[in-house]
This record gives structure tokens, C-alpha cells and sequence, in this order.
């Protein structure tokens, strides 16, 4: 396992997955690599809740604003699926 920091680009983590030694995919045209972490973030006073997509670093590849949680796990983009995502809460 290889938890995430407990802030991504100055939002707080909620939940996290980290894929092992497969990643869960990459980003279309991205030279960054492929992705080894998703988290589940929210900035201070601010609405909605980001998922973060991280290289093997957790250096942020990508975002996406969601409504919700539930939200932003179901809509799990089709090149993130090469690993379950197991979904963790941070401590």
C-alpha cells in the first residue's frame, strides 16, 4: 500500500486506492505515466468533491469535480478500470 499525503494540490483526502504493482490505467495523451492513485478530495469552504488521478508518486495527472462521493467512484473513467479501485478512508 502507498497511502497519499493527506492534502493533493491543497484539497483534503477523503478516500484513496492505490493499485499495487498494475496500474489502473493512464490518460489519453498524457506523458505524465500511468496511474497508480485515485483519490477522493475536498477543498476547505468550497462545493462539490474532486477525484484526483496520481502517478506512481501521487503527483495529480488529473481532476474531476463530482456532486458527491458516490459521484466521483462511479464515474470512473473506462481507462481507469485495468485494477479494481478498493477504496480506502484516510486516517
Amino acid at each position: 500500500m502507498n497511502p497519499p499525503p493527506a492534502q493533493l494540490d491543497g484539497a483534503n483526502v477523503l478516500e484513496w486506492a492505490w493499485s499495487g504493482d498494475f496500474p489502473f490505467g493512464e490518460v489519453p495523451g498524457s506523458t505524465s505515466g500511468p496511474i497508480f492513485g485515485l483519490a477522493i478530495a475536498k477543498y476547505d469552504n468550497a462545493e462539490g468533491i474532486y477525484r484526483f488521478s496520481c502517478d506512481h508518486d501521487w503527483d495529480c495527472v488529473q481532476d474531476g469535480l463530482y456532486d458527491s462521493v458516490a459521484e466521483a467512484k462511479e464515474q470512473l473513467p473506462d481507462q481507469y478500470r485495468l485494477v479494481s479501485a478498493n477504496w480506502q478512508k484516510l486516517h
